[in-house]
This record gives C-alpha cells, sequence and structure tokens, in this order.
C-alpha cells in the first residue's frame, strides 16, 4: 500500500519506519526546508517509551531517565514522591526527559534515503474513495492508498478534511507555558521536580548531555508585551521570587534567548481523527495542555493503534478501528491535562499553601500507584 504523511514531527517519523516494516511504501511531506533541530525537551512516560521499543527506536543514550518525580508546594512544602522507577519496573518501560531534536533524529535513523521530502507543505487534497492525491507548494502531486495527517495543531490535513470552523479546530483554553532547554545551572541528579501554586506550576528536569528543560505554566495574558521574553523574563524573577529553591536560582541564569512560549490549546470531543481515506494523529488529532506530559506520548499510541489496524484490515475498516480504539482515551488524558493544574480562577484555591496540607498526607506509594493508574488508563499499550 502506497501511505502518505503529512508532518516529519514526532508522530509522523514515528508511523514511517513502522509503515515500511509492514511493507507499505511510506512518503512523508514536511513543509520546513530541513530536519527540524530546535524546540525544547519533552517527557516520556512508560507508555510512550514501549511503544518506541515496540517500533525497534533504540532508547540507549536518549535523553535523561527519571527515576522520582518530586512535588512540592511553591513555598517547598513536600507534597509527594511519584516513584518512577517504581513505575518503570512494573510497565517494563522507563520515563525519559528527551531534546526533541534528538528523539527526531532518533525516529529518522535508518530511513531510507528520499522517505522525506522537504519543503513540501501542503496545498491541497482529495480523496475519491480509492486514493488519495496530495498537491504541495513545490508544485509536486502525490499519489497513495492512504493518507496520515501528523502535521501539528495547525493542521493542514485537519483543515482539509473538516473546514475551518469553530469546531475544526483547537481552542485556546487560557494557559500558557514559558519553557526552555538550557545548559543546567545546577544538578537535579536523576530526579524531575514539580512546584505548585497559586500561579500555576513550575517544573525542572534533566534532559540529558548536561541539559535542563523547565517550564512555567501560567495564565495566559493578552497583549503582545506579554509574549516579549525580555519583559517575560523580569516579570516571572518578579512574580516567582518567593518560590521554593531552585526556582528563583533557575530564573536567575536565564537570559531571554532562553525563553520559548507555548499557548495551551484543545481539541475537545468528541475528537474528529479520520475521515475517507485520511487519519489523523498526534496534535493534528487531539492537542491538549502539556501539564502532565501526554501529547508526545498519547502520538506513540496513535501510531501503534493505526499500524495494529492496517495489519488486519484494508484502510476504511482499519481507520475506523483505530478512531474507536483511541478517541477516548486521547480525550481522557486531553481531560486530565486541562484540569490537572489550575493558573487562574476558583480552583486555584486548591492550590494555596493551605489547601495543599492535604496533598501532603498523601503517602507516597499511593501517589505512585495513583500516577501509573492514570498512565495505564490512557494507554492500549500498558
Amino acid at each position: 500500500m502506497r501511505v502518505l504523511i503529512a508532518g516529519a514531527g514526532i508522530a509522523g517519523l514515528a508511523a514511517a519506519p513502522g509503515l515500511l516494516d509492514a511493507g507499505h511504501q511510506v512518503t512523508v511531506l514536511e513543509r520546513a526546508p530541513a530536519p527540524r533541530d530546535g524546540g525544547c525537551a519533552l517527557t516520556l512516560w512508560s507508555n510512550g517509551t514501549a511503544v518506541l521499543a515496540d517500533l525497534g527506536v533504540r532508547l540507549d543514550g536518549l535523553g535523561q531517565r527519571i527515576e522520582a518525580l518530586h512535588v512540592s508546594s511553591a513555598r517547598g512544602r513536600r507534597l509527594m514522591v511519584v516513584d518512577t522507577g517504581r513505575l518503570a519496573a512494573r510497565f517494563g518501560a522507563p520515563v525519559l526527559v528527551v531534546p526533541r531534536r534528538s528523539l527526531l533524529a532518533r525516529l529518522a535513523e535508518g530511513l531510507p534515503e528520499g522517505t522525506v521530502r522537504y519543503g513540501a507543505a501542503l496545498t491541497r487534497l482529495h480523496d475519491d474513495g480509492r486514493s488519495v492525491r496530495a498537491g504541495t507548494e513545490d508544485g509536486a502531486e502525490h499519489t497513495g492508498d492512504l493518507l496520515i495527517g501528523a502535521d501539528g495543531v495547525n493542521s493542514r490535513v485537519r483543515t482539509a478534511l473538516f473546514g475551518s470552523g469553530d469546531g475544526a479546530h483547537a481552542r485556546p483554553t487560557g494557559a500558557a507555558t514559558w519553557q526552555g532547554l538550557v545548559r543546567a545551572p545546577f544538578d537535579l541528579g536523576h530526579r524531575g521536580l514539580l512546584f505548585i501554586g497559586r500561579q500555576g506550576l513550575a517544573g525542572l528536569s534533566p534532559a540529558g548531555d548536561g541539559l535542563l528543560q523547565w517550564l512555567i505554566d501560567l495564565r495566559a495574558r493578552p497583549g503582545a508585551e506579554h509574549r516579549d521574553p525580555g519583559r517575560a523574563l523580569a516579570a516571572l524573577r518578579s512574580r516567582y521570587a518567593a518560590w521554593a529553591s531552585p526556582v528563583p536560582e533557575l530564573l536567575a541564569a536565564l537570559s531571554e534567548k532562553d525563553l520559548e512560549l507555548f499557548p495551551h490549546r484543545r481539541h475537545h470531543a468528541p475528537l474528529r481523527m479520520r475521515r475517507g481515506r485520511c487519519a489523523l494523529i498526534g496534535d493534528a488529532a487531539h492537542a491538549m495542555p502539556p501539564i502532565l506530559a501526554q501529547g508526545a506520548g498519547q502520538a506513540l499510541e496513535d501510531v501503534a493503534a493505526l499500524l495494529r489496524g492496517l495489519a488486519r484490515s484494508e484502510p476504511g475498516p482499519a481507520l475506523r478501528a483505530y478512531e474507536r480504539s483511541r478517541r477516548w482515551q486521547a480525550a481522557l488524558a486531553s481531560e486530565a491535562a486541562t484540569r490537572g493544574v489550575a493558573t487562574a480562577g476558583p480552583r486555584t484555591l486548591f492550590q494555596t499553601e493551605p489547601a495543599l496540607r492535604a496533598a501532603a498526607a498523601l503517602p507516597d506509594r499511593l501517589a505512585t500507584w495513583s500516577f501509573g493508574m492514570l498512565i495505564r488508563g490512557v494507554s492500549d499499550r500498558l
């Protein structure tokens, strides 16, 4: 079968080798002029790393293995420790923090030359029920038996399938993340740190090779001045000065070039994941806030489910089975991420120091079990 993939991000590059191994012809159409080498780091929970291992992707030397996640209040009150090493042993797959560029390079290893066509942004799409034709900005037209839209939150494939109405695209949630991948100013070992307060969440994780991934989730404010890294850094230093160490130390070590803004957007249920001979995977199908770090994991779960469906039946039934198997789990992950940490409104009262005292009574073993149940609940693989 001839398969076209729009997008050479994590979802698209994970799908390509799996389809090739199954004997299909694969062409990946990527709008960027060259392989992507930017971006920050991401967390892969055990469901994501298990899928990568199933796809034959080497995990050795990829990012940093996380053995524990320490969760504290903004002022440093210990709330819980999630034993991610225990979860890794339970599920047979580690928890990793990986620079996006490193994961993309690892996924592209071994792809036949010419599999990925760069500078090939999708401009038109036609599905006649027997085949799919995709035109690109370079003037070429590509024909396949199936097209997979893995072209991200601003998916052109999604627009071609469902139009540009209000319900077709991911909508802002009212929150945003300032984040960066920097040379680590201090050593966290094999642990990640999360701090929860009235303003939102701050997270720090080692990402391997002496790198640190940091993020601060907060309310998205209108106005261009709140998108300027220089002004934002000064505001962050002031607003989080009283937060527990090492949050102030991190902010003091940053420069404005270390900041990247990521507004949160979300596709609301019911999720629309296929039409005709076209399927959507990853952020094109179910963009969600990054608070639970399931964006990449859910994209990889999509890839695994799509490959299973195609191994069992023809494209039409396979895509219907894919949507049935994935839409409710992706919607659950999105809902949990949206409600995980509040950045505005009455729910932030539950993130004040007095309110968080109850969370400090939760045994670490129960916190680890609860996190494991959540990851298993949004996974077909575990």
